[in-house]
């Protein structure tokens, strides 16, 4: 079976970001898949510097001072699956998403594309507003890669604010679980 790796991009460790991403990882188990949660809160990472050594040197790997994210850039090309999660901030992702996203992107798109053809799932939390934003910068991190995105039945967004509010979105944590469920199917079929 597959692989899946998440990264819970908030700085909450088991919020509600988390929440949303075990809920979907769940599904993915159950249908035999193996599933790691990374969570990112209290390792913070650096933004991208434009250095281009990634491009130079094609090691596959960050030259900034390793934070973390080589370890990430590995786990992304090892695994058949990727699933991004973020809490909306002001409209936005997370800077430790972005961070993630723009280094671990660079280097991939500098290594032969390292996550071409892997699936991949972007998921939202969000108090109100602004979710829609996450979800489709995240989706450009997996368009730009050749990657596939499965769909769910409603926008893979949770609302909570309070740590584990979104357990009692309804909607959101239904969404989870049928994204889960495609996730599950879209590897499956992709490896038969």
């Amino acid at each position: 079976m597959a692989k899946v790796v998440a990264f819970n991009c908030s700085p909450r460790k088991d919020g509600n970001t988390a929440i949303l991403l075990k809920a979907a990882l769940a599904e993915l188990a159950a249908a035999g898949h193996e599933t790691e949660l990374l969570q990112l809160a209290g390792r913070p990472l650096r933004g991208c510097t434009a250095c281009m050594a990634c491009a130079r040197n094609k090691d596959r790997k960050c030259a900034q001072p390793d934070d973390g994210l080589n370890g990430y850039v590995e786990k992304m090309a090892a695994a058949d699956g990727i699933m991004i999660g973020s809490p909306t901030y002001f409209a936005d992702m997370t800077s430790d998403a972005k961070a993630l996203i723009d280094r671990a992107g660079y280097v991939g798109l500098q290594n032969g594309g390292l996550y071409r053809r892997k699936v991949g799932a972007a998921v939202v939390a969000v108090r109100r507003g602004g979710a829609v934003h996450v979800f489709d910068s995240i989706n450009h991190f997996f368009t730009i890669n050749q990657m596939v995105i499965p769909g769910a039945s409603y926008w893979n967004f949770g609302v909570g604010r309070n740590i584990g509010e979104v357990s009692g979105d309804e909607e959101g944590m239904r969404t989870m679980k049928v994204l889960g469920e495609n996730m599950a199917w879209l590897l499956t079929k992709l490896s038969a």
